[in-house]
């Protein structure tokens, strides 16, 4: 398997000694793993190059036969202004410097600098470049609203334009190696977000995915990072932590939001250095993998509060999408009724039932806590006990019916106060009945038989109310 590229943009180097150009290149891979290098000691040979449109950022030397640096800063500028150029010479001038800024240049190193302060400024030009062009990726998806590869999700049912606003970005920013978040709450989907980034990515590795709740800094440093034979008792052998495991890939962290301080300082380290080091090691290895991140907690929260910290927030949510929670898009309740019944129906080696009229719209009324996993479970129940063609309402009524009385037995159901103890005037019993039975019809869409279970009352007891508010 050949390895991914980085960046997915080349970075030239141009410069009239091989020897230096070979330097810089082998310096820029192994510190900073920068790979996707092309060098050229011949300036005439440099818009050519520029021409062919696979160059980000250009490294150029000042003085060098045929054409000067600077007469190729003033190229560069008019035929492709939105090129990042770094000036690397052997000139410490400042004149030369502040013309060369006013050039166009992003930067002028001196080759006598120390490796940091140059490989530094490469990684700042770098990362501008990237987010520039994930700016206008965005901008462009985004308003166009179209998806150039729907197929990659196919696995997420649903026709709800926030849902498809979410795959745009996530389209939109698949390819860039900045961390992505994914928040909402358990149930909506988020690792199947991650499948999708992942296979838009681009990346030829494969998609490792590590639930890290519940593990202490320890376990998640072996888990993650490895370790060597001896670094622990037991260690007898080399172990591949999943960071490794995910090279040319992307690595899928889940419950985020549950990572001890320690262990949020070691993926500090990994996100900011790009390296990491397995236990009772003391060669770092270069991060090779996209990182995807995922929680059901509000992470802002958390660092206010001081359990999770503030730069590592800072650094999770360069990218960030949050998925609504299923009572947010009930329009893809019918939808997801009918993909799950079917996918029931294979799975338990049934036919495919028909669901009872008026079983979405009933659906819709019940607030789903544990989103779309829950609605999934609730239909393979119904499913697996259901023995005539008609699929049973009775079934989905009686779930229901238990879950609400489990929330409120337990005071999770908020939505159970009492809500007309904020009011200074209480309506009178005729106009609090009017009101109920109104709101009942409208959530109903009309349907009087699912009226009258959502009220709890026959039918008979609410065509008598509906009469009445018509006299």
């Amino acid at each position: 398997m050949s390895e991914t590229l980085y960046p997915t943009f080349s970075v030239l180097l141009v410069d009239d000694e091989p020897a230096w150009l070979g330097s810089l290149a082998l310096t820029l891979e192994s510190c900073v793993g920068i790979s996707n290098i092309l060098t050229c000691s011949d300036s005439r040979q440099v818009m050519a190059i520029l021409d062919g449109g696979q160059v980000g950022l250009v490294l150029l030397d000042l003085t060098m036969p045929h054409l000067s640096g600077e007469h190729l800063l003033e190229q560069i500028a008019e035929r492709h202004p939105d090129l990042c150029t770094i000036v690397v010479s052997g000139l410490n001038q400042l004149e030369t410097a502040v013309r060369c800024m006013k050039l166009g240049a992003f930067d002028y190193c001196i080759k006598t600098d120390e490796e940091d302060r140059i490989v530094g400024a490469v990684l700042r030009a770098v990362r501008m470049v990237e987010m520039k062009r994930e700016y206008q990726e965005m901008s462009s998806r985004l308003v166009s609203r179209e998806l150039r590869h729907p197929e990659a999700f196919s696995a997420i049912v649903t026709a709800d334009r926030s849902m498809l606003d979410i795959f745009s970005y996530v389209e939109a920013v698949a390819k860039s190696p900045q961390p992505l978040l994914i928040t909402g709450e358990s149930g909506v989907g988020k690792e199947l977000i991650a499948r999708a980034a992942h296979s838009l990515s681009g990346c030829r590795g494969k998609l490792v995915t590590v639930n890290v709740a519940g593990l202490d800094d320890t376990v998640f440093a072996d888990t993650l990072f490895g370790h060597v034979r001896g670094a622990f008792t037991g260690a007898e052998q080399i172990r591949r932590g999943m960071v490794e495991e995910a090279a040319d890939g992307t690595l899928f962290l889940d419950e985020i939001g549950d990572l001890s301080i320690p262990s949020q300082v070691k993926l500090l380290r990994l996100l900011q250095e790009g390296e990491y080091f397995p236990l009772g090691s003391d060669l770092p290895k270069r991060l090779k993998a996209r990182i995807i991140v995922a929680t059901h907690q509000n992470l802002a929260e958390k660092e206010r509060g001081g359990v999770f910290r503030r730069d590592l927030y800072y650094r999770l949510r360069t990218h960030q999408v949050h998925l609504p929670s299923l009572r947010d898009r009930r329009g893809d309740i019918p939808l997801l009724l009918d993909h799950f019944l079917e996918e029931a129906a294979l799975a338990l080696g049934k036919k495919k039932p028909t669901p009872p009229k008026g079983l979405a719209q009933y659906l819709a009324t019940y607030c789903f806590p544990g989103n779309v996993r829950e609605l999934k479970a609730m239909v393979y129940d119904a499913v697996s006990v259901h023995r005539d063609r008609m699929l049973s309402m009775d079934t989905f009524i009686k779930s229901v019916e238990r879950l609400q009385s489990e929330c409120v037995a337990s005071g999770a159901d908020s939505s159970r106060h009492n809500p007309f103890s904020g009011f200074e005037e209480l309506p009178t019993f005729s106009d609090a009945a009017a009101f109920l039975v109104m709101e009942a019809i409208n959530r109903a869409s009309g349907n009087q038989t699912l009226a009258a279970r959502l009220l709890g009352i026959s039918q008979p007891a609410l065509s008598k109310r509906l009469k009445m508010l018509k006299e």
